[in-house]
C-alpha cells in the first residue's frame, strides 16, 4: 500500500453538503490548529461547468485521475487537506450510471491512501445544480453503492449527520481521534475534542429496531428526523 495522504475525504450522494462541509471544516482547522490546510474543489463540478454537460462512459476515468492529481499536488504543499469528493465517487457513478466497475480499483486504491473518510448522511433537503444533479431518488442507491466499494476494499468511514453548524461539529468528533495523533501549532482544538471525547458514555452497540433517534438506520428509513 502506498504511504498515506494527509487528506480527508468528505464523500457522499449529490446534494449532501459535501461542498460546504469541505470548505467549513478547511477553514475551521486552519484557524484552531495553526496547519496549512488546503480545500481543493471537485473536478467533476467544474468539467460539467465548463463542457455544458455531464460526462460520457469513456471520459470518467480522466476526471477520476485529474481530481486524483489535484489532490496529490495539494497533500504536497499542505498539512492537511479536505476534499470535496475523491475519485471514488467518479467510480460510483461510472456503476450506477454505466454498469462500468473498470474504475473501483484506482479508486480504492487512492480511498486506502487517505487519514480519514467522511460520508455524508442523507439527512439534507435534495436542490437542483444545473447538470450535475439527476434528482433526490437517485441519492438512496448511489450511499448503497459508496458503502458497498467501502465495504468490499476494507476501508473504514464515519458517517456525518446534522444541519449547519452542528455537521461541522459531528464532523470534528468524528475526526477527533486522529487529529489528536498530529502536530500542532496551537493545541485548541484537540484539547477541546480530547475533552469533549472524554465526557461522551461509553459506545454500546443498539440492535438495528432501536428507537434512539440520532439512529442512522432510522434516519434512513425516515423513521425520525433530527431536530433543527
Amino acid at each position: 500500500m502506498s504511504d498515506t495522504l494527509p487528506v480527508i475525504a468528505v464523500i457522499g450522494a449529490e446534494s449532501t453538503g459535501k461542498t460546504v462541509l469541505a470548505q467549513v471544516l478547511a477553514a475551521r482547522l486552519e484557524q484552531d490548529t495553526g496547519l496549512s490546510v488546503a480545500w481543493v474543489s471537485e473536478e467533476l463540478r467544474e468539467w460539467c461547468e465548463r463542457e455544458g454537460r455531464t460526462p460520457r462512459p469513456e471520459e470518467q476515468l480522466a476526471i477520476a485521475q485529474a481530481q486524483q492529481q489535484r489532490l496529490e499536488a495539494a497533500a504536497a504543499a499542505h498539512d492537511l487537506v479536505v476534499a470535496d469528493t475523491t475519485p471514488l465517487m467518479t467510480a460510483v457513478y461510472s456503476e450506477y450510471l454505466f454498469n462500468d466497475r473498470s474504475l473501483h480499483a484506482m479508486a480504492a486504491d487512492f480511498q486506502s491512501r487517505c487519514a480519514a473518510t467522511l460520508l455524508m448522511a442523507l439527512d439534507l433537503p435534495w436542490i437542483a445544480d444545473g447538470h450535475q444533479r439527476d434528482g433526490a431518488h437517485v441519492r438512496a442507491p448511489v450511499d448503497r453503492l459508496v458503502r458497498g466499494l467501502l465495504l468490499a476494499n476494507g476501508l473504514s468511514w464515519s458517517v456525518v449527520h446534522g444541519e449547519g453548524a452542528q455537521r461541522l461539529e459531528n464532523a470534528l468528533d468524528a475526526l477527533s481521534p486522529w487529529l489528536r495523533t498530529l502536530p500542532a501549532p496551537r493545541a485548541g482544538l484537540f484539547t477541546r475534542l480530547s475533552e469533549r471525547e472524554a465526557a461522551q458514555p461509553a459506545w454500546r452497540w443498539l440492535c438495528e429496531d432501536c428507537d434512539d433517534p440520532q439512529c442512522e438506520h432510522l434516519l434512513r428509513a425516515g423513521k425520525v428526523r433530527l431536530p433543527r
